[in-house]
Formats: structure tokens, C-alpha cells, sequence
């Protein structure tokens, strides 16, 4: 409402919404004895009614405008003139607008739960009502302020899971209508009102069932959560009949675009049986493609140039009507395009029955290459070489065949398509060199100490070498057989280079260059690109941000760390990788070195499976250590929580202490850690334990790091002044709960007790040590509390003395209050239409 409102300033339009939604109320407080009155007036967009306390519709209003009187210790200050006056308080509504918004608060918080609660009572409001008994005595009441129910929007479910949905009249004298996601039904009058009033299902005849039947209500889960009602005055002006000539013009355009593109989905899909999805690869596409095979099918042309061209093409269109097709596209002349992977001479069939007989993969599309010829003869017809015209007009395949080229560039590190190439089966591998040469634009030959390296690509995993004096007959290659060459002299060259002395960072990058297209095939098959973020708790965001690596799925921890620490500049000995948790996103476990896994075995533990794995597998979370993780291993990790200001913060640090260590170690690492003053200087730390939001153990401080705890909540603390010297047996432990003894939360804390001392010094002591201060401590209700009998805590009172009420050690101090630290799942709110 607010963006229209601020849109239509301005404009003709400026006044409108707050004229048809807006209404006023008026909040007072008005002396009884005196005349004299404080009062202002507001601007209202929607009311917010209690449903709980409240039946129906007019009894939320007269709660709403209920008066409050201010009498006794709560008298009304009127001013210097009339002093502590008794008053009323109060709201009442100067107008309503045309169209009234209520919203009834289904959604409330529950104090004893602690939680937000869906209030399913029954809830009864009427299709008319008159509001003018809500209404201040001097208001215009000359036109009835009767109201008509326009709509009723309800909520089925819960708190935490549920569905919306709506009742709308569009019309004054027409239906109601359910607007249920993109379903619109009518609906009557008892689906609008009474299925939406909530409570306890009624029986057939209207009542509800017998007492003997009730000891199980079965409550609706739908509730009417918001009403909107229009002045029947006004109804005529608001629901008027909206004409062609009322609608913008860009507001038609749009509706005249949706539908025709509705219309052509529906003909697609009515049509979708009738067409066939070409895919096309040209030499163009090819020489951008880095991959195995000659392209990726199902890659999106429109962001990879690599990518085959999509053609939707009738299935009865003949192929001589899908070349032109194409080499319109291309730019070429129709009669020298087309070549297929299984060459097609035959232009006449269709493309449904070229498919048929050609189509020996599971794609429903028909993959084409696209080759344009490089001869014509006088007629300008291709000439493609590996056929032959006969004498009698018959088109004979020959004994040359086509071969795809790719280069692999040692010094790029990069595969790319080349081209093709014509050669006769009975020649040798060693004569494609001169055709080679040429394609690449190296001259004539290559000298005569030099050669190329020849390999077929058969698959991904299968790359066989080529024999020079074999021939291309007896090597078994045929038609749109893929050969990949490199250059033997860049082999030569880089293993030259890579023989001399390198620094660290010179050695890891050339431990991922690939000497020939074997190693490079196999990275392709196997490469992974693997998310690196730094440590949310461990690591320094700014210093070390996340990246990506591109590794293949066969290398070691070793060479993992390797990797890793020549991207961020540190000894791979000094980073560690942490798995990621997949629900959550956040750290799960650190990856243990063990026998030197692979980087698949790491992200793809045995047995996981994408249905049922708990990790991430293409991601790591990693922390740089300040020792090399060897050194690690002789340490052990401990988590402190560390109180500076009684129990109200406190701050976490993750400790690495020596596994023969004590706890005096623990302390000094976090002195160190948290660059804290020394005990010597600020006072001896207490380290202590806590289990369940209770108070555990306080460990000596020669007790022994492995000794502690694993499932304990480790804190530690300064010392107070006034307990350094105290006896233990002086001390009582405290703990806080809410309401209930059983619902424990919070930090608990040891207290120091002095004997005969009133309560209410205990409290102001208690609220010294716990850093709890203000109003907040005033709100804790404090209370001995028994292990034999946990569940009847004993309030104490400020004349009370603690230490009387002290009978054992199993006497524990309890703090009674709500429990702030708890989030709710699913908390509600109040709605607002501005």
C-alpha cells in the first residue's frame, strides 16, 4: 500500500487509497471530576481485533474500545491546574473507511510455552454488521454505517505448516468465489462464513457432539484470519462495473501478450508430437569445444559458444528443406551443406525418417554435422571426396573417409577442435602429418629430427596411440573418427623445462601440466571443480576468501594440501579441510590424512550415495594452522567459553593444548588466545564444567586435559575478590530454569554464601555476580531448590536468610525466569497492509 500510495503522489490518483482504506481513531484520556481532556487523532489502514477472550466480530470491538479507569496510585497527572485526577482511558473511532480491513490475531505468544501459538477457538462473524455503535458521539452519523462482507481470508494448518487462501465477491449481487494458488471455484455462504469460524466440528444438525463424545475435540485447522468489509453506502461506487475503456492502455498490451504466449504453449503441446529437435555442430562450434567427443548435447548455446545449434523442425519437413534451413543460418549456399555422421546423399527423405534410420543414441533429438564443402563443380554442386558419381548417376562411397582433428597445446594446456580432414583408408598414419601441418599452418613438413605424436580418442578412457607406418585400413578407422596430435618438440621443450631447480610455488603449479594428451584426457574424465570457503570460526574471512579449483578426483591429501596451499600462498603442511554438512552448509568434520586418500574417496566417502549422503561432494571448508598438522596430532582441541561480565557474555575460543597437558595449560592458551592479563596481574581463573545447564565440576588445575569431560560445556571465569579465599564448602551452586524446575537453560555459576545474611543483600550480590542487572533481574524469581524434590522450588523472600535454608550439598539456587536465548521455528507477527 505504502509504494502505490508514494507512486500516486501527485497525481489525479493521490487521494484515493487513503479515501477508500484509510479511516481515523481517536485515543484519550478524559478526566471524570473535571473538564479537561488529552486526546489525538490517527490516521488507521486496518484493525487488529483479539479473537481470544472473544466469541465473535462485535465483541473484539467493544474489547477494542473498552475504557480503562485511572483511579488510586494510577490517577491521571491533568496538568499544574487540576493535579492527580481521576480519568478514563480509552481509544473510539471518529470514521471507518469504505472499505475496512480486520485482522483477527489468530497468532499469539503463548508466556507458559514460550512459543508462539495458533488460537483455533471459534470465532463467529457476521455477512452485515453496523458499526456506528464504535463510533464517538460527535461523529457524522447522517448516512448508515452499515457494512457489507466483501472477503474472508483463511489459514489451514498450524503454526508451523499451513496453506492460504481466499473468499472474494466480486460482484454485489454475484457469488462468493475460492481463490485457492490458480484455482477459482464458487462457493457458498456456509464455505465462506461458518467452515472459517474455527473451533470444534459440528455435528449434522448443527450441535456439537454429546459430553460422552468429547474427550478428543476434533478442532478445524482452517480459520478465518482477516476480513475486509465494505460500506454499503458506498458499495455501488467500489464494486462498479470495470469496463474495457477503464483498463490502461499498457495494462491490455501486457494482457494481449500473456495470452498469445498462453496460446502458443497450448499449440506447442498440441502440436509437440509433429516436431523433432535437431542438434547441429558446424566446424565453428567444434574448434571452440575443449571436451572429449565433438561437443556437449545438452550444453545451452545462448553462454557456450562450444554448444550445437537447436533446430524444432516438422518431422515431415524433408532434409533438403532442413539443409537450407541450416545453411541459411550458417550463411552458406544449401548445395554445399550437410554432412551428418553417417554422410546422408539422399536429400529427399524426411527428417522423422532420416532420424529413424540413423539415430543409434538415446537422445530423442537428430545430432547432424554440418560440413560445408570446399569444392564445387561447374554446376556449383559439392563435391564431398569420399563419394563418387557413376556413370548411371549413382552415388558410390569410396575408400576415403573423413577424420576429426583436435590439438592438445602443452604450453596452454588446452584441447581444442581443429577441423576435418579427407585421406584414403589405404594410406598410413604418417602421411595425415602433411594434412596436419596444413590445417595448422606449420608449413609443408616438419623437420626431419621432429614428429607428431598421433593418438585415436575412442572414448573418454580409451586413448590409443597411433602406429606412423600402419595403415588407416588396419588402425580400423572410419568415418567421424576423432584424431588428437601434439607436437613432439613442445614435449621435448617442457620436460627440458621442468628438469632445472624451481622455488615451491614453480613445483606445484608444474605438478598440474600434463606432458602428453593421455595425461590430459584422463584429467578430463576424472576433473572436479571443488568450492573452497575459509572456516566460519576458524579461519580469517578477509585474509583468506573463498575460490574454486578445478582437481582431478584421483590425487592425494597430499596433493590436495598441495594445490590449496600454492593458491593461498602457505605450507600445505599448515591447512586443514573440513567437510561440509549437506542440510546445514555448515562444517561437519575435519578430514583426517589416514592413508593418504584421493579427493574422490574424501568427497564420496564408501557407501554414499547422492540419496543418502550427509556431505557435500563438491565443497570444503579449510582453516590455515598456526603449526603443520603432524604437529597437530600431539595436540588437543578444547572449546572455552570465557565470561567476562558475570554470566551475561561471553565469548568462544577453540584451544589447541598439548595432549599430556593440564588444565593450568588450558588457562594459559586462553590467556594467550584472548589476550587476557595475566592471573598475576587481574587474578586467578576458574575453569569449570557444565552438563545439561548445570553445574558440573570445577577440575583442579593439575588435572589432566584428556581426563576432561568430552560432552561437557567447558567455562571459565576471573575469580570475584570476595571468593578468592572462601572454603568450598561455603559455596552453593546456581542454575536458572523457566517455571518448571525440568526446563533448564542459561549458564549456572557457583555463589558465595554468607551466613546470616538477609535476602535482599543476597540479591544485590547475586546480581553483582551474575552481570544480571536492572529490570532484567528484578523479573527472576529466586528459589531453593532440592534434588530430592526437584519439582517444588521454595521462593524466597527478601526477608528471608539463604544459609537457614541450606540443609546439604544437594541445595541448589535457582533462577526463575524465561529463557531469552531460545528461537522460535516459526515465529508470527502482526500483519500489516501498509
Amino acid at each position: 500500500m505504502e509504494r502505490m500510495e508514494e507512486k500516486m503522489k501527485g497525481t489525479e490518483a493521490e487521494n484515493v487509497l487513503p479515501g477508500m482504506f484509510s479511516g481515523k481513531i481517536k485515543t484519550y484520556i478524559s478526566c471524570i471530576n473535571v473538564d479537561y481532556e488529552s486526546s489525538r487523532i490517527e490516521d488507521f489502514w486496518d484493525i487488529q481485533l483479539n479473537v481470544s477472550g472473544n466469541k465473535n466480530l462485535l465483541e473484539s470491538f467493544q474489547d477494542y474500545i473498552q475504557v480503562e479507569k485511572m483511579d488510586g496510585e494510577n490517577q491521571y497527572f491533568a496538568g499544574d491546574e487540576h493535579k492527580l485526577q481521576d480519568a478514563n482511558k480509552g481509544v473510539i473511532f471518529t470514521s471507518f473507511p469504505d472499505v475496512l480491513h480486520l485482522q483477527l490475531k489468530r497468532f499469539e505468544y503463548d508466556i507458559q510455552r514460550d512459543m508462539m501459538m495458533k488460537i483455533n477457538d471459534r470465532y463467529e462473524f457476521p455477512e452485515v454488521f453496523d458499526a456506528a455503535p464504535y463510533l464517538s458521539e460527535d461523529a457524522d452519523k447522517s448516512v448508515p454505517w452499515t457494512y457489507q462482507l466483501h472477503s474472508v481470508l483463511v489459514h489451514s494448518g498450524d503454526l508451523n505448516a499451513g496453506h492460504y487462501y481466499a473468499f472474494l465477491k466480486p460482484a454485489q449481487d454475484g457469488w462468493f468465489y475460492k481463490y485457492d494458488d490458480d484455482k477459482v471455484t464458487k462457493a457458498t455462504l456456509r464455505e465462506v462464513m461458518e467452515e472459517n469460524f474455527g473451533g470444534e466440528y459440528r455435528t449434522a444438525n448443527g450441535y456439537q457432539r454429546a459430553p460422552l463424545q468429547k474427550k478428543v475435540p476434533i478442532m478445524r485447522q482452517n480459520s478465518a484470519y482477516m476480513l475486509v468489509y465494505i460500506r454499503q453506502s458506498r458499495i455501488d461506487d467500489i464494486l462498479c462495473p470495470v469496463t474495457k475503456d477503464d483498463i490502461p492502455l499498457h495494462l491490455k498490451q501486457k494482457f494481449e501478450e500473456e495470452t498469445a504466449q498462453r496460446e502458443a504453449r497450448k499449440k506447442e503441446q498440441r502440436e509437440a508430437h509433429l516436431y523433432i529437435w535437431a542438434k547441429v555442430i558446424t566446424d565453428k562450434s567444434f574448434q571452440q569445444f575443449s571436451g572429449t567427443d565433438l561437443c556437449q548435447f545438452d550444453a545451452n548455446p545462448d553462454v557456450d559458444p562450444a554448444a550445437p545449434s537447436y533446430y524444432r523442425v516438422r518431422k515431415a519437413m524433408t532434409m533438403e528443406e532442413f539443409v537450407e534451413q541450416v545453411a541459411t543460418d550458417m550463411g552458406e549456399d544449401p548445395r554445399k551443406t550437410i554432412r551428418p555422421d553417417q554422410p546422408i546423399m539422399d536429400l529427399r527423405p524426411t527428417v522423422d525418417e532420416t532420424y529413424s534410420r540413423s539415430a543409434a543414441h538415446r537422445d530423442s533429438s537428430l545430432r547432424v554435422w554440418a560440413e560445408v564443402a570446399e569444392e564445387v563443380n561447374a554446376d556449383g554442386e559439392a563435391i564431398w571426396p569420399s563419394y563418387q558419381s557413376q556413370p548411371n548417376g549413382v552415388i558410390m562411397k569410396n575408400e576415403v573417409i573423413l577424420l576429426l582433428l583436435k590439438h592438445f597445446d602443452i604450453e596452454t594446456q588446452s584441447l581444442r577442435g581443429v577441423g576435418h580432414v579427407y585421406i584414403s583408408k589405404e594410406k598410413k598414419v604418417e602421411e595425415l602429418v602433411p594434412l596436419i601441418m596444413k590445417k595448422m599452418g606449420w608449413g609443408d613438413k616438419l623437420p626431419a629430427d621432429e614428429k607428431l605424436s598421433l593418438w585415436e580418442e575412442i572414448k573418454p578412457t580409451m586413448i590409443e596411440p597411433l602406429k606412423p607406418k600402419q595403415s588407416l585400413k588396419v588402425a580400423e578407422l572410419q568415418d567421424g573418427d576423432i584424431i588428437c596430435f601434439q607436437r613432439t618438440t613442445e614435449r621435448k621443450a617442457s620436460l627440458e623445462k621442468r628438469s632445472g631447480d624451481k622455488p615451491m610455488q614453480e613445483t606445484v603449479n608444474a605438478s598440474e601440466h600434463f606432458e602428453d594428451a593421455r595425461e590430459y584426457y584422463d584429467f578430463l574424465e576424472h576433473k572436479r571443480t571443488v568450492k573452497f570457503h575459509p572456516h566460519p570460526t576458524r579461519c580469517d574471512q578477509t585474509q583468506y576468501p573463498p575460490f574454486e579449483l578445478v582437481l582431478n578426483s584421483k590425487i592425494t591429501y597430499d596433493t590436495l594440501s598441495e594445490r590449496v596451499g600454492a593458491h593461498l600462498s602457505v605450507q600445505p603442511t599448515h591447512v586443514r579441510f573440513w567437510t561440509v554438512n549437506a542440510s546445514t552448509q555448515n562444517p561437519k568434520t575435519p578430514v583426517r590424512r589416514g592413508a593418504n586418500p584421493t579427493l574422490r574417496q574424501i568427497l564420496n566417502p564408501m557407501g554414499s550415495t547422492a540419496l543418502n549422503s550427509t556431505q557435500r561432494n563438491d565443497a570444503f571448508y579449510f582453516e590455515v594452522l598456526e603449526m603443520s598438522l603432524a604437529e597437530l596430532d600431539t595436540k588437543k582441541s578444547i572449546k572455552v567459553i570465557w565470561l567476562s561480565e558475570g554470566i551475561t557474555k561471553e565469548d568462544q575460543y577453540d584451544l589447541l593444548v598439548p595432549k599430556t597437558g593440564t588444565v593450568d595449560d588450558v588457562v594459559d592458551a586462553l590467556i594467550k588466545k584472548a589476550q587476557l592479563p595475566s592471573e598475576a596481574e587481574a587474578g586467578r581463573i576458574r575453569v569449570y564444567e557444565t552438563s545439561s545447564n548445570r553445574f558440573y565440576r570445577e577440575p583442579l588445575r593439575e588435572h589432566p586435559v584428556m581426563n576432561l569431560n568430552e560432552y561437557a560445556q567447558i567455562y571459565a571465569e576471573r575469580v570475584p575478590q570476595e571468593e578468592a579465599n572462601a572454603d568450598e564448602s561455603h559455596f552453593i551452586q546456581v542454575f536458572h530454569f523457566q517455571n518448571d524446575v525440568s526446563r533448564v537453560h542459561g549458564v549456572p555459576f557457583k555463589f558465595l554464601l554468607i551466613e546470616d545474611e538477609r535476602f535482599a543483600d543476597t540479591k544485590k550480590r547475586l546480581e553483582k555476580r551474575s552481570g544480571i542487572k536492572g529490570k532484567s533481574f528484578e523479573k527472576i524469581k529466586i528459589a531453593v531448590v532440592r534434588r530430592s524434590n526437584y519439582s517444588k522450588p521454595q521462593y524466597l523472600n527478601d526477608d528471608d536468610v539463604l544459609s537457614t535454608f541450606i540443609q546439604g550439598e544437594d541445595d541448589y539456587l535457582g533462577f526463575d525466569h524465561v529463557d531469552r536465548t531460545r528461537t522460535l521455528r516459526n515465529g508470527v507477527g502482526d500483519l500489516f497492509l501498509r
